[in-house]
This record gives C-alpha cells, structure tokens and sequence, in this order.
C-alpha cells in the first residue's frame, strides 16, 4: 500500500476522474443485494430527467419526496446507488446532476464560462424545473483551484481566503436555491466529508462550515463523513474499518471477512470511495464499494428521517 502522502501529487488526476467502468466492467453499478433492481439514475454531462417512482396510493404519492442530488466526483461516483436507496426507503423521485472536479461556485448562476457546470444544470435552474423537497449537495471542497470559478484561490496558498470564500460560495447557493424554490423552498442537505490525510484540517473546517450553514438556514447535515472514520478518530485517514452490522449481514461489503475488515479505498486513491480504478471520463461506480453504501445510507437516514 503505499502511504496516503505520496499519492498527494495524484490530486488532480483523481479529482478530474470519478470512478469509471472499465472496458470490462459493467455499464451501471451493481444493485445492492438488499435492494431491489432500480432503474438508472440519469448520468451527468446531461440535462438530468426525473426518475419517478409509481405510487401505490394516494398517500404514498403524497409523501413521496422528490430528491436532487449535486456534487462533485464523490457524488458522481456515488448517485445511482444513492438513487437506489432512496427509491427503496422514501420511494423518491430522484434526479442527480454531479459534475466531477467542481466546487460550490461552479453550480451557481451568473458564473457563465467561468464554471464547469452549464446553464441548464445550475442548481436554481434544476430547482425550478424539478422541483424537489431535497437538495443533497456533497463537495470535498474543491481547494487547489482547478476550476476557474474559484479565481485561483487555494487552500494551501491562501487557506483564510479560501474559507471565506467557501462560506460565501456556500450562502449565495444556499440563497439561489431558496429563491428559485419560491413557496416550495426545498429543504438542503450539506453532506459532511470524510478524513483527507493531506489536508485533515481543511476537511475539519469544511465540515464546520456546513454546520454553520444548516443551522443558520434550518437546513439538514448528513454526517456521511463519520460513517467512513475510525469510531474513535473522527479526522483520521483509514484505508480499511472493521466491518458494520449491514456489512456481516450483505457479505460482499465486508471485502476482508476474515480479517473482520473492509476496504474504503483502493491503494492508488485516497479520496474516492469507488473500488473500480479511476478513468479519464467520470462516470457512477461500477462495483460494489462499502464507503459509498455507508455514505448513502446515511445521507437516506437522513432524509428518511424528515419526510412527510
């Protein structure tokens, strides 16, 4: 294995690319064995199209939230099992438009050329048309400037610009997607990222940011971040956790059984949960990857939690 900072000066590369399918992999990820085959969640590069789930009642209609899930390549790794679960546990109706190596600013309207993200695709556009009862925005906090929205800024060279300027990123969205809501404000759903052993820092406080901003707009926080961290060391990197209860009981996450353990991370790739290599065109993660159902599953709870 090699060690977590050397593979540092593979940031961008991993970061442009999210987990592919390799020529002779599957096209799709595989279902959780738990779950019943979903439809495919629409992929991104694309204007996303929703993806409804057919009510067996009245009531069922009516409780059924319709969910928008944006990010960057931890969610484009992440969306069709994330629309998988959904489906199951709130019977949504789920749309997903991640777009790799972005940050917050890229989906914010008025950017222009400036973002990765286009028009159509800007989080208060996609509010408007769809209409959803939940925005699930997950970003790592894009910090070493790659896109152009960011104006050069960078943790490692202006780490205090760089935080004021995420909070401020992370208001202005906050306040599009309230606008764009109108008397339908969805409720956001800032999911909070795992340990980065580069930088554990910046993730800490990344983190911190996104609770500040649920609460001071009564929004939501899924803890994803915690359910990929030692139980003990909320900020420590780890390749590898003991197996959960969900992962004894659905064998195939618990990759090391008889070591009682299960991999997050593929020795060439410290932030991405996807156990497929990573390719030059980002794409949902083709293999079963433990990190992204316990990501999912939590940002689900969540949701689940506040339906109705």
């Amino acid at each position: 294995m090699r060690r977590p900072w050397i593979v540092g000066v593979l940031l961008a590369g991993l970061l442009l690319g999210a987990c592919g399918d390799p020529a002779s992999g599957p096209e799709q990820s595989p279902p959780d064995p738990a779950l019943p085959t979903a439809a495919p969640t629409t992929t991104t590069r694309q204007r996303p199209a929703a993806s409804p789930t057919t009510p067996t009642t009245a009531d069922a209609a009516a409780k059924a939230p319709t969910v928008l899930y944006l990010g960057d390549s931890l969610a484009m790794e992440s969306q069709k099992v994330l629309g998988q679960s959904l489906r199951e546990q709130v019977n949504a109706r789920y749309t997903s438009a991640p777009y790799s190596g972005t940050t917050l600013c890229d989906y914010l309207e008025g950017t222009g050329e400036r973002s990765l993200v286009p028009p159509a695709d800007k989080a208060a556009a996609l509010v408007r048309s769809l209409r959803p009862d939940f925005v699930v925005l997950q970003f790592w906090g894009n910090s070493w400037g790659y896109t152009p929205c960011m104006d050069g800024i960078t943790y490692d060279k202006e780490p205090a610009t760089y935080f004021k300027r995420y909070e401020a990123d992370m208001k202005r969205l906050t306040e599009q997607i309230a606008d764009a809501g109108g008397g339908r404000r969805p409720r956001i759903v800032w999911v909070s990222q795992g340990p980065d052993p580069i930088t554990p820092e910046r993730i800490r406080t990344v983190n911190a940011l996104y609770e500040v901003r649920a609460a001071a707009s009564h929004d939501l926080v899924a803890d994803a971040g915690r359910t990929v961290s030692p139980a003990t060391a909320r900020y420590t990197w780890a390749q590898y956790l003991p197996c959960t209860a969900y992962e004894h009981d659905h064998p195939s996450y618990c990759t090391e059984p008889g070591r009682d353990r299960t991999a997050l991370h593929r020795d060439d790739d410290y932030l991405h949960f996807c156990l497929a290599p990573t390719t030059s065109m980002p794409k949902p993660c083709p293999v079963r990857s433990p990190g992204i159902v316990r990501i999912t599953r939590e940002i689900t709870r969540v949701i689940a939690d506040h339906v109705g």
